[in-house]
């Protein structure tokens, strides 16, 4: 099971984001979404679609519940409509690669989650932390003919010095989240209930702030989507907010012109 920790938060008031801002917005909220099972996956993109949202996808590798691997070609067609639909994609590593800890000799100790090297402890190089990234890139270009905005994210928001640089080197800017962003949804459903989790995030969430949610979680019993994002969205709705990707947010967009 996934553990994302309560991290990686971006401070400070976002800009309304172009495109999506108007004068009735109260700010704007970035939703995004990793990968995972891919349970949620048809659901979340049609209640974005109904809302007229765009949001923000991070791509691994990820064994899902139709038993294939959320990057295989079988896949191509969904991601070529959120294509269609002006989203953003960023990289989550191609293997959904665990970062651990650095190494005395300038590595980085990461252990894989899927893949040939699953549950190994490997030691890489600053360089090899930047081609996992790339894998991504290059495999969502040959499934939907685009490539990836210069963003990426860390599996469980784990990162370090080195690996933040071993990513600023190939071009991907890190994206966590805010505190209030962190839907919770890996969360045990018993402790942290629905109503719960919908709750802290509609008191908490701020203008400028990031949301992370999963597409898809296998150990929560009473999975997140389908009961919170429709109320999340027109909870902040309600309260003003506009949405947009992380193409518009400040921390990011002016390296958008990089691709």
């Amino acid at each position: 099971m996934k553990r994302h920790a309560f991290r990686n938060a971006i401070g400070g008031a976002a800009l309304l984001a172009a495109g999506t801002a108007h004068a009735a917005c109260s700010g704007t909220i970035y939703l995004t979404f990793d990968t995972g099972s891919q349970s949620q996956a048809e659901l979340i993109a049609a209640t974005l679609k109904r809302h007229h949202i765009k949001a923000t996808f991070f791509l691994a590798n990820e064994k899902t519940v139709r038993g294939d691997y959320s990057l295989d070609p079988s896949w191509a067609d969904y991601w070529k409509a959120r294509v269609a639909e002006g989203h953003a994609f960023g990289t989550h590593t191609f293997d959904h690669v665990y970062y651990e800890k650095d190494a005395p000799d300038g590595r980085i100790q990461v252990k894989p989650q899927f893949g040939a090297h699953a549950g190994q402890r490997e030691v890489w190089t600053p360089e090899q932390y930047c081609t996992e990234l790339k894998r991504v890139d290059e495999r969502f270009e040959q499934l939907t003919g685009r490539r990836l905005d210069p963003l990426w994210r860390a599996p469980g928001g784990r990162t370090s010095a080195r690996t933040l640089a071993a990513g600023n080197s190939c071009g991907y800017r890190h994206a966590g989240w805010a505190p209030a962003g962190f839907s919770g949804d890996e969360l045990s459903s018993a402790s942290h209930p629905n109503a719960l989790l919908l709750k802290r995030a509609l008191d908490g969430l701020r203008d400028g702030d990031i949301f992370m949610a999963h597409m898809g979680i296998w150990s929560r019993r009473d999975p997140w989507a389908p009961a919170n994002l429709e109320p999340l969205i027109a909870g902040l709705e309600k309260k003003g907010f506009c949405f947009a990707t992380l193409r518009e947010h400040p921390a990011y967009s002016p390296y958008m012109k990089q691709r």
